[in-house]
């Protein structure tokens, strides 16, 4: 069997190979011991004449252990001698040609096909015990091979433990493993040609083969249909010890995979959790100082008989001081609804003086700009928490502010759709590239189109988008040259109309 892992006890000793006058050698000395076994028999039937007519089956019990241990050849050999010392033991007593004797050709033809039979059921017992000793060593190689991956330090790629434990178990020349996702290749042993090139074609070709004149076995790793590395090997092994070692591999990448995904999850909780208690600690110790700072500038202020020039000063530390306190209220914002420190207080609000609000806090900013406010229902109400609502509305349109094109208008609605109120801020201004659309609402993460044109902190969008889920909704944005740049906030709660009064 090609490729079939053997071990060396199981075959015979005298079934080695060496040169040709050795088997020569061999073949004639395993003769001979049944030739001599023979003659013997033939010297006591010719001392003891009344054994004579059971001289044949005494043969056969030379010939049998032949064909069993030798082979055919050999007891076939041996039954032409038995045959010819019969004869001659016939000849001995009694006056006839043994030539012509027909029972001399039955009892040739009797030894032979009794040497061809015990050595074909000799030769197909022993197949079959090579074969099962043979899977045994396969089973147990195979078993230590998964005890063995199940230890691995997952902390470090699997690639290059992985080489090194199916060369050791299994006594391969070489093996080389790719990893596509990591897209990394790993070798173990001596190879001729260059292992990357071959492992990875078999990935990309996809070609699963075993070629008995190089000993080369060729895999795709699968993890179920989907392909995640190849393998190949040199040396001793099976097909399906082959497709084996590939699919344990296979569990041994998604082990890998599924134990760095939970690590980074961990770490990145922790870190969220890290982060939040640093930004509500930070805000909280700014408080202080601003609050300070607003209260002397506001004393300044009404102290009056100051300057122009300190009514100008003046009145930089209050605008600065108000945008420091904005900026230290959205952190602690961030903070505690990351942390779920934020409770949801949800109440009936109608949307008209909701957006009202909005724009109101929003004063000098927004009265340089064009607002077209819309509302197709002005009685429409919606069941949230105002003061987080108000926080959301006022990050898109402080946002469009920013960002807009100076002429241009912001153009703010609230439209019920089914059981949600869709809100939705349009302006016009840098298009927000394609690539940018899925990350604008990641905490400090901004558009390459609007690093340069406004200052900010990347931290808005991603409280309003908390604001938006802790209310079981979601946001989204669109953006291109002709419909201009348009954020959406869906707040599936109930949605009712207010009773005229």
């Amino acid at each position: 069997m090609s490729g079939a892992y053997i071990p060396l006890r199981t075959a015979p000793a005298f079934r080695r190979p060496g040169s040709r006058g050795l088997r020569v050698l061999q073949f004639a000395l395993e003769c001979a011991f049944g030739m001599v076994a023979v003659f013997f028999i033939g010297l006591l039937v010719h001392w003891f004449s009344g054994l004579l007519p059971v001289a044949a089956l005494l043969c056969l019990l030379i010939v049998v252990p032949e064909a069993l241990l030798c082979g055919f050849w050999q007891a076939a050999t041996v039954s032409l001698f038995a045959v010819i010392v019969q004869s001659y033991l016939s000849a001995r007593h009694a006056e006839f040609n043994p030539a012509r004797d027909p029972a001399n050709s039955v009892t040739l033809l009797a030894f032979v096909a009794t040497a061809l039979l015990v050595s074909r059921l000799s030769a197909r017992v022993n197949e079959h015990a090579q074969e099962s000793e043979s899977w045994g060593g396969q089973m147990h190689d195979l078993y230590e091979f998964t005890r063995r991956t199940l230890q691995m330090n997952l902390h470090e790629e699997p690639g290059a433990q992985l080489v090194e434990l199916v060369q050791e178990i299994f006594s391969l020349e070489a093996v080389a493993v790719f990893d596509a996702d990591l897209h990394e290749t790993y070798q173990a042993g001596f190879w001729n040609e260059d292992p990357q090139e071959l492992v990875q074609n078999v990935y990309y070709f996809e070609t699963s083969d075993d070629d008995p004149d190089s000993g080369i076995g060729r895999r795709v790793v699968r993890l179920g249909s989907a392909p995640v590395g190849s393998l190949v090997v040199r040396g001793d092994t099976s097909p399906l010890t082959n497709n084996a070692i590939a699919s344990l591999i296979a569990i041994t990448f998604d082990r890998y995979r599924a134990f760095a995904n939970e690590s980074r999850i961990e770490t990145e909780r922790r870190t969220e959790q890290l982060r939040a208690t640093v930004l509500d600690s930070l805000a909280h110790a700014y408080k202080t100082p601003l609050t300070a700072i607003r209260a002397a500038s506001t004393g300044l202020s009404e102290m009056g008989r100051l300057s122009p020039a300190q009514s100008e000063l003046v009145a930089l530390i209050d605008e600065q001081a108000n945008q420091l306190n904005d900026l230290t209220t959205r952190l602690l914002t961030t903070a505690r609804l990351d942390a779920g420190e934020v409770s949801v207080n949800a109440a009936s609000v109608a949307v008209a003086p909701l957006i009202e609000e909005v724009l109101a806090s929003l004063g000098d900013r927004i009265a340089s700009m064009k607002l077209d406010v819309r509302l197709p229902d002005e009685d429409l109400e919606l069941c949230c928490d105002r003061q987080l609502m108000v926080t959301l509305l006022t990050q898109y349109v402080d946002n469009a502010c920013k960002y807009s094109h100076f002429g241009t208008t912001i153009t703010v609605s609230a439209v019920q759709a089914n059981a949600e109120v869709i809100f939705s801020v349009r302006s016009f201004g840098p298009v927000i590239p394609r690539a940018d659309l899925e990350r604008i609402f990641d905490r400090y993460y901004r558009s390459t189109n609007s690093v340069r044109r406004a200052a900010g902190t990347g931290i808005g969008l991603a409280v309003a988008k908390r604001v938006a889920v802790i209310h079981g909704g979601y946001v989204w944005v669109t953006s291109d040259e002709e419909e201009g740049t348009t954020f959406f906030a869906a707040i599936p709660a109930p949605v009712q109309k207010r009773k005229a009064q």
